[in-house]
């Protein structure tokens, strides 16, 4: 089979070594650092297609209806996507002989759309799934070839959820290799029930502010579902405020101890942590920082600061 991949990140890479390394015919790759040209960010998809002879374009070139030419005229069989955030144009969709595929973080169709990790995490899910998907002009919407769901813990992160999707994402795109060795036609495609589709889009719950008076739970799952360190997070970093200082809160963990206190209440801070009031339980959070720079609580925080929220619509 003659196969396109448009890929990105480490996923993109995972993705093109696997099909590298099976009987199919890797025609191009498509990525956004497709010229080379970048320097200091070590290994990237453009640069292992090019130790590996692979030509490479621009990712911007799936939304573009001639490409569907192409794609056409070279006869490709198969166009991959693997965590690629581009719109691939409808025509571009119809020219692979057997169809595109897409590997989607998510369970479908419940996570449709953007940052789904982040999202289980928030909503405190006790299990996610990665889905490889036909792709159809409505995204995340075509039928399901393969998934596989795994558990989450009160421990993950959106990066920790995000690197399993990964994990648990590559051995689906090995089957999907098999399958269209083997007989292309026994490829299973599983149509979604539509009406359970939940889509979300690049917005953040609360806007990225601490929501104080939700349960504990909602304010761990949000610094939680934020949380992609080292690396910067697609949501930022959740945000409070102390008077006119934007404080951003990196960790927090649960005390499980009741608090009657008005919400956002500091009830003690040192030099590691603070003791903070959410709508229900007492939550301790470390790690903040103020104008981009790392501070200790007690820099920024006295007992009986009481941190407050812009009024800001709660996603659920």
């Amino acid at each position: 089979m003659k196969i396109v991949l448009v890929a990105e990140e480490a996923a993109g890479i995972q993705a093109l070594r696997t099909i590298s390394a099976t009987s199919h015919r890797l025609h191009t790759v498509l990525t956004s650092t497709w010229a080379c040209e970048e320097t200091g960010r070590g290994v990237t998809v453009a640069s292992v297609a090019r130790d590996l002879g692979v030509p490479t374009l621009p990712a911007a070139l799936v939304s573009d209806p001639g490409f569907a030419g192409v794609l056409s005229r070279y006869e490709v069989d198969v166009l991959l996507n693997v965590h690629s955030l581009r719109l691939i144009d409808a025509a571009v969709l119809a020219a692979p002989r057997v169809g595109c595929f897409n590997l989607h973080p998510g369970p479908l169709p419940s996570y449709a759309g953007m940052n789904v990790p982040s999202w289980a995490v928030y909503h405190g899910e006790a299990s996610h799934a990665v889905t490889l998907h036909w792709m159809s002009p409505t995204v995340d919407a075509g039928a399901i070839a393969h998934s596989a769901r795994f558990p989450l813990t009160e421990d993950d992160t959106g990066l920790s959820v995000s690197a399993a999707c990964v994990r648990w994402g590559i051995p689906l795109i090995g089957r999907l290799l098999a399958g269209l060795a083997a007989d292309p036609v026994d490829i299973p495609a599983v149509e979604q029930d539509l009406s359970m589709r939940r889509y979300f889009h690049r917005q953040v719950p609360h806007e990225g502010w601490i929501p104080w008076r939700a349960p504990a739970r909602r304010v761990l799952g949000l610094v939680r579902a934020c949380d992609f360190g080292p690396w910067l997070s697609p949501w930022g970093r959740p945000r409070a405020r102390r008077g006119d200082t934007e404080i951003e809160i990196c960790r927090a963990r649960a005390t499980g101890e009741p608090t009657s206190s008005p919400p956002g209440t500091v009830a003690a801070c040192d030099g590691v942590e603070a003791r903070i009031a959410a709508g229900d339980e007492w939550v301790l959070v470390r790690r903040l920082r103020v104008d981009g720079a790392a501070v200790a609580p007690n820099e920024v925080l006295t007992l009986g600061d009481v941190l407050n929220t812009p009024l800001t619509p709660a996603f659920v």
